[in-house]
């Protein structure tokens, strides 16, 4: 059967297909490739038609500079946080919300948990910026009430990584537990009745016999969220504007900094960095999970 025949055997399927490619070419891996090409380039001539090559210099400049070094390890560190915040949250809310005992208020509970994934983000940071403020926020006026120390918030190096993390939890992970919802409405029920019959408890059950199933969500609640969190930006332009003192300058937005500073090199190789990172930190998630035994 020749090439003709197949794509004309399958015509309805290109059909709907060749758009979306269309669209992630044009929108998606062009600008990605453009980016990269620019990388290499000086950044008094990189948006000109015929900008000046300089190799990796651009690649060597911000790997020798402290603040791209502080900027990787503080987006790393929070990455690693927030995954592991924002996925076991959201198994245990699905567990919980999956229980029998709470299925009868479960919609309303499901309705409260999901309605901030679907808040706008700048409008969702500005009222959490508002909750940490230091002379009026809702946060530090219930602490005082309750005669407990102020919470330094976004105002604090030391507590402002914590800070934007639950602003993001409160945002995220709704998004994280439905997934985990939909897995647990087909997790096998006999092979727990079955485990309950030979005396097993409720954490083994959980353990032994609900999570192996779950292993496909929580594969891609994880390298979603790892692909979320290491893009980290919205959150710190709303909220912190990468400081104070750069506890929360994320690559991402040191990136972005340099762009508006005209230096286009440097931040696209940032981003570059960053895109490898991303790809590089997904693919070893996968090659972990096929070479995991969950039993």
């Amino acid at each position: 059967m020749g090439t003709a025949t197949l794509l004309w055997k399958h015509r309805i399927f290109y059909l709907f297909v060749v758009p979306f490619a269309a669209l992630t070419i044009v929108f998606g891996l062009w600008p990605i490739a453009m980016s990269v090409q620019v990388s290499f380039t000086d950044s008094f001539t990189a948006l000109r038609p015929n900008p000046t090559y300089i190799g990796f210099a651009n690649y060597l400049t911000i790997f020798a500079d402290p603040q791209f070094q502080w900027s990787m390890a503080i987006t790393l560190i929070y990455t690693v946080l927030s995954v592991a915040a924002n996925v076991s949250l959201a198994l245990l809310l699905a567990l919980v919300l999956h229980n029998p005992m709470v299925r009868r208020g479960s919609t309303l509970f499901k309705l409260c948990i999901f309605l901030p994934v679907v808040t706008p983000d700048v409008a969702g940071y500005i009222v959490w910026k508002w909750i940490y403020n230091q002379n009026f926020g809702a946060l530090n006026a219930l602490l005082d009430i309750l005669g407990l120390p102020a919470f330094g918030g976004i105002a604090d190096s030391a507590t402002a990584l914590w800070a934007i993390l639950l602003a993001e939890l409160w945002h995220h992970v709704g998004f994280y537990t439905v997934i985990f919802l939909t897995n647990l409405q087909i997790v096998d029920p006999e092979l727990e009745d079955a485990a309950r019959i030979d005396g097993a408890r409720p954490w083994q059950r959980i353990w032994y016999v609900v999570l192996p199933q779950l292993r496909p969500a929580i594969m891609i609640n994880t390298v979603y969220a790892l692909i979320q969190f290491l893009k980290t930006f919205t959150v710190i332009v709303v909220m912190t504007r990468g400081g104070p003192n750069f506890a929360t300058n994320m690559v991402s937005y040191y990136a972005y900094l340099k762009f508006d500073q005209a230096q286009y090199g440097e931040a696209t190789a940032m981003a570059t960095t960053l895109f490898v990172a991303v790809i590089g930190l997904a693919y070893l998630m996968y090659w972990l999970n096929a070479r995991t035994d969950w039993r």
